[in-house]
């Protein structure tokens, strides 16, 4: 992981990108790292927009909002029409394979794939499309070992439904192949 990581996760209400920033930041804090993570949603409880931010760093954090953003995740057509502007230069976005990366980023910097099929066919429920996205997110990057990434998931969903979370996030690591990330690494490392 670079210095300081930027994460934006978009979508609409009820399909928890909120929590998938909480457990990258929860993550962050298990491995000693720093990490802010803050939220805003539309007025409705499901179906409105939503929004969260992470930000990771070795170091001090002095503001707590998003400036560079590196890496957005878009489960919504209009929240990655919103924010796809908002992405750094070299920053990546992944999306669902559902939507349209719009005509001004470049198709090396978008990683579209199954988030929401995966949760419903393979994991069997809609709602872990979030931890499918985190699993996909962490192969992507790399940021947190298994192990941490599971304590962070852990602490954050009910009791009972580990075995399924748990199922979510290995499904979504199995759809970031070893040769998309290999490629992003090494686009990441010039």
């Amino acid at each position: 992981m670079k210095n300081r990581f930027e994460m934006r996760f978009t979508g609409s209400g009820g399909q928890g990108v909120i929590l998938a920033s909480v457990i990258f930041a929860e993550a962050a804090v298990v491995k000693g790292l720093h990490a802010v993570q803050s939220q805003a949603y539309g007025p409705e409880a499901r179906g409105g927009s939503s929004k969260a931010e992470c930000i990771i760093s070795r170091d001090t954090i002095w503001f707590s909002k998003v400036q560079q953003n590196d890496f957005l995740l878009a489960l919504t057509q209009n929240a990655l029409d919103k924010y796809a502007p908002e992405l750094a230069e070299d920053g990546v976005v992944m999306i669902d394979e559902s939507l349209s990366a719009p005509a001004f980023l470049d198709s090396e910097r978008v990683v579209s794939v199954p988030i929401l099929r995966c949760a419903r066919e393979t994991v069997g429920k809609t709602i872990t499309a979030n931890i499918v996205a985190v699993g996909a997110i962490n192969e992507l990057f790399g940021l947190f070992d298994e192990e941490t990434l599971r304590e962070a998931v852990s602490r954050h969903i009910p009791a009972g439904t580990e075995d399924l979370n748990f199922r979510a996030l290995s499904a979504g690591k199995a759809l970031i192949g070893s040769e998309l990330r290999d490629r992003y690494l090494v686009e990441r490392e010039n």
